[in-house]
């Protein structure tokens, strides 16, 4: 049975939004979670970068359009942003290796958004997180982009791991507050928790009668009210 749950999708469809809100439930359930989400940064209507923020809410950047290599050190870019690589592994390094390192009791989550090309400029990264993918009693809940151009080594391997469940059908709500299918949005919500459900052994809830889903065959099925399918 898969152990790790990873949703992949084009950028804005809710990939981000729905980690926080997992991580969210599983806290206020009692399981212990830690990593880091990424977020974008805007400044007068413009999107100038990315930060990571840690799960204990420390923040720094990813990357920033403009931005200059320390000296010595080459320039890690994606297009116009600039990767900020020595603030990125000071905060999400220590995170992983807690993560991948506790020995407390029960099970535990790691949450990864995202292990995309900016990410894995760092080596040291990559090698964190394959170690925290192999690190008994952790659930890695992550993020990755969709196969594009030249395939990412260790996206693939990610993808190809038999303990390892890939969402790709992810949600988005329209302005008018109904949903547009991108394509199975239902079909991915109830999955994916169903699949941290089994693997945290976690008590499902019932969802709140007045969800409305565009299949109504899954009204009665089980879903936390955190992930459920209603316009974010």
């Amino acid at each position: 049975m898969a152990r790790h749950v990873f949703l992949t999708g084009p950028p804005g469809v809710g990939k981000t939004t729905l980690i926080q809100k997992a991580s969210e439930l599983l806290k206020s359930s009692g399981v212990p979670v830690d990593g880091f989400y990424t977020e974008e940064v805007r400044q007068g209507g413009r999107r100038i970068g990315f930060d990571v923020v840690t799960l204990s809410g420390m923040r720094g950047p990813l990357s920033r359009v403009g931005l200059e290599p320390p000296p010595g050190r080459r320039e890690c870019r994606v297009g116009q942003y600039v990767v900020d690589l020595a603030a990125f592994e000071q905060l999400a390094l220590p995170v992983l290796k807690n993560a991948g390192s506790s020995s407390g009791p029960g099970q535990r989550v790691c949450v990864i958004d995202e292990i995309g090309k900016m990410e894995l400029f760092s080596q040291p990264f990559i090698q964190a997180v394959r170690q925290t993918l192999s690190s008994p009693g952790t659930t890695v809940l992550g993020t990755i982009p969709i196969p594009k151009g030249k395939p990412l080594a260790l996206v693939e391997e990610i993808r190809n791991r038999n303990d390892v469940k890939v969402f790709s059908d992810v949600m988005k709500c329209s302005e008018k507050r109904k949903w547009t299918k991108m394509p199975l949005i239902s079909r991915f919500s109830f999955e994916t928790c169903g699949t941290l459900s089994q693997t945290l052994k976690a008590e499902p809830l019932v969802i709140p009668g007045d969800v409305r889903l565009e299949k109504r065959e899954l009204t009665a099925r089980v879903l936390p009210p955190v992930l459920s399918p209603r316009c974010c």
